[in-house]
């Protein structure tokens, strides 16, 4: 193993920023993947049945997508025999992506590594409660025709109100907060002025405004329209 062996990146590409639109999305978080790594594939001088690897940083995959970096592998046509994996560390879930291949590339396990992240938090499911579900398993479970009736008379209309996936997962269990509450006490607990805040958000907007010179893909939807700059 080599741990001073130098890592390069190569290129990168990226979709625009979306805001929510107050419904799930059309493009779930591989097509994103997809809109992406395609073309910036395409632009190389190489095969995707060349990488060794996929890795794919994603916090919210769809139900049809829990290893959604072997999809996406597969998918950009990087063949049955490279591997794909996914991480989460919340926020930094693409970053992660970006170390565990440096990682990867540095001890000699791989040359070639494709890495990201792509998030479709429009797309986070919405859940049933534990009482509805305890209650859907209790009427499944019951055998014959007077239990099954008396486990359908405990149903209470409550039982229905749903529970929202993004908030939960934007929340910390241990101290019941969300990521903007938690941001709120931060800022209090550091002494962090609004002045503070508005000017590092200007530099990091100039800093996207720099870095998006072409690295960013427009984006067409299964309707044909069309995202060319970030919305937010």
């Amino acid at each position: 193993m080599n741990n001073d062996k130098p890592v390069y990146i190569v290129d990168g590409l990226r979709t625009p920023f979306l805001k929510f639109q107050g419904k799930p999305n059309r493009l779930s978080a591989a097509d994103l993947a997809i809109a992406a790594a395609g073309p910036l594939l395409a632009r190389q001088s190489f095969l995707p049945s060349d990488i060794d690897e996929v890795i794919v940083g994603c916090v919210s995959p769809g139900v049809d997508e829990a290893n959604i970096a072997r999809l996406i592998a597969l998918r950009l046509g990087c063949g049955d025999k490279v591997p794909g994996f996914t991480v989460q560390r919340n926020c930094a879930s693409g970053l992660q992506a970006l170390d565990c291949a440096v990682q990867d590339i540095r001890f000699g396990r791989h040359q070639l590594v494709l890495a990201g992240g792509t998030e479709a938090m429009s797309r986070t499911p919405i859940l049933f409660s534990e009482q509805m579900a305890i209650w859907l398993a209790t009427l499944q479970g019951s055998k014959g025709l007077i239990k099954k009736i008396s486990a359908l008379l405990k149903f209470r209309p409550s039982f229905l109100k749903p529970v929202i996936g993004l908030l939960r997962g934007l929340t910390d269990p241990f101290v019941n907060l969300s990521m903007g509450q938690t941001a709120e006490e931060l800022a209090y607990q550091f002494e962090i002025t609004r002045e503070e805040m508005d000017q590092y958000a200007v530099e990091s907007h100039f800093r996207a405004s720099k870095a998006s010179n072409n690295r960013v893909i427009s984006v067409y939807d299964f309707q044909g329209n069309v995202t060319e700059q970030d919305e937010g």
